[in-house]
């Protein structure tokens, strides 16, 4: 089955990417502590950071836009997955997917990255995480709705690599299920 928008799991720094938006996670006060958020900061430069912070603290599940600093990409989308709680809470981590691809929609943009969302200190097992995340995509380009051209989610180790691959096979084959059959010539 061929989804309605191309996905690529791809494993290394989401910040070397060049693309319209990078997707990172983050938490409700926006500093960037979190790894992949970390590495980001340290590309980027502290001014992404700080315009983040300016627009929190924001709850939960919601997500914020902020230019790339000295990135090659135009926007930076901090997605709050997970609380300083650390609860772990699908329909939270599916609120800030859903807020981080209203922006890209918003954006109008065709390409985007994303890291792992809600992994961040061990919340979400990555193969939770991912199909959470990737049932976002998925849905939302099934249904119509302005998506991206193109994602790439981006893992840093080889471990969410196999499980991302396994959560995009299990999200791919659930599309696939769902559609009707084709029509005869």
């Amino acid at each position: 089955m061929t989804l309605p928008i191309e996905i690529e799991i791809w494993q290394g720094d989401i910040a070397e990417l060049e693309v319209d938006a990078l997707i990172i996670p983050a938490n409700e006060s926006l500093f960037m502590t979190a790894p992949v958020a970390a590495a980001v900061k340290l590309r980027s430069g502290n001014e992404v950071e700080t315009e983040a912070v300016a627009q929190g603290p924001v709850p939960a599940g919601s997500a914020v836009v902020t230019g790339g600093g000295r990135l090659a990409v135009p926007y930076v989308i901090h997605a709050v997955g997970v609380g300083h709680d650390l609860q772990r809470d699908p329909g939270q981590l599916r609120r800030a997917m859903d807020a981080a691809l209203d922006a890209v929609e918003h954006l109008s943009l065709r390409r985007v990255a994303v890291g792992p969302i809600g992994v961040e200190r061990g919340v979400f097992p990555p193969g939770e995480a991912a199909e959470i995340l990737l049932d976002a995509i998925v849905e939302r380009a099934e249904r119509g709705a302005e998506t991206p051209e193109s994602v790439v989610v981006a893992v840093t180790h080889s471990d969410e690599l196999a499980e991302y691959l396994a959560a995009l096979e299990a999200v791919t084959t659930r599309a696939a299920a769902a559609l009707p059959p084709a029509e005869s010539a």
